[in-house]
């Protein structure tokens, strides 16, 4: 009896560790610590591991879109941030991909990204063109800001001496003075928190575009949106014209449908989690947010929950096969 009894407990404490042994732990690709999509993606994680049955979550530091792509791809991370008009080129094998399309899903977009031209007020820098020859940083390495970047200045003209790094380091050289500005992304309507960071001591100014440079982008780089942004981004920052795209989560066909279901509806479903991590996302209808700035098919698990909730996907964001 003794044996039997024995028998039946290591039985009980074996059911008992099974639940926990099959949790689903996936790992999200994010962007550098010291920004506010970082501190976003903590949120997302926090809520998947509360609300997605069976699936437990961590983050990673990344270089952020181009960064994630290719840990996707070599299957180091399961999903991760993009930016929708990176996403695009990576899905058409165009650009930086060129010739080695991806297969990626999206899963959701969670906010627009204006890219502010940020540079300190004593560099006496008043326009892009005046970028010529200074020490300049187009966006973290790696990142969808310093291609597409590079790309905005090829297309009108303008110049300046590249300085690569990671944020936390070109921040540092900017309060310094070693390098007058950068670009970053916003956080909807407003400055990133690096920014802010930087104004706290070091006057700043927004370089915005002028008519015709807006009109030269909207013609001749179709993956990009061209946008007004109201007085306000920060303290004394006047309104301003800059480009702009969306910045999602996408996944590729690895992660399995129900996996992606689950995290999806998590997400939507939630109210409180991500406004509270980032002031952009409050109050935003995610869902309507996604089917406007996705440019490519939306996961098949994403597409479920669409199709559930009564929203009709556009033939352009029809699941991946």
């Amino acid at each position: 009896m003794r044996f039997s009894h024995l028998v039946l407990a290591g039985a009980f404490a074996l059911c008992q560790a099974l639940p926990a042994s099959a949790q689903q732990r996936l790992l999200i690709g994010s962007t550098s610590a010291s920004s506010s999509h970082y501190g976003y993606f903590v949120a997302v994680a926090k809520l998947i591991n509360e609300k997605a049955e069976g699936l437990e979550t961590s983050v990673a530091e990344t270089g952020a879109t181009l960064d994630n792509l290719r840990r996707i791809e070599r299957k180091q991370i399961d999903l991760g941030l993009v930016t929708t008009n990176v996403a695009q080129h990576a899905v058409a094998g165009t650009n930086k991909f060129d010739g080695h399309p991806m297969k990626l899903g999206m899963l959701w977009v969670y906010t627009g990204a204006p890219q502010n031209v940020i540079v300190r007020a004593d560099a006496e820098v008043k326009n892009l063109a005046g970028l010529k020859g200074v020490r300049f940083n187009p966006g973290i390495k790696g990142s969808a800001t310093e291609s597409t970047t590079e790309a905005v200045f090829k297309a009108l003209g303008v110049s300046a001496e590249y300085v690569r790094g990671s944020t936390t380091d070109v921040v540092d050289m900017i309060k310094d003075g070693r390098v007058a500005g950068y670009v970053k992304s916003g956080a909807g309507n407003k400055l990133d928190g690096s920014t802010l960071d930087i104004a706290t001591f070091t006057p700043i100014r927004v370089l915005g575009l002028n008519d015709a440079q807006k009109a030269i982008l909207a013609d001749t780089m179709p993956d990009i949106s061209v946008v007004d942004l109201p007085e306000g981004a920060a303290d004394g920052i006047p309104a301003y014209s800059t480009w702009s795209f969306g910045v999602g989560v996408a996944a590729s066909p690895d992660l399995s449908e129900d996996a992606a279901y689950k995290i999806v509806k998590a997400v939507m479903e939630d109210k409180d989690v991500q406004g509270a991590a980032m002031a952009s996302v409050k109050g935003v209808d995610l869902a309507k947010l996604t089917l406007q700035y996705a440019t490519i098919p939306l996961h098949p698990g994403a597409a479920r929950w669409f199709k559930e909730n009564g929203h009709e996907i556009p033939a352009r964001l029809q699941p991946m096969n």
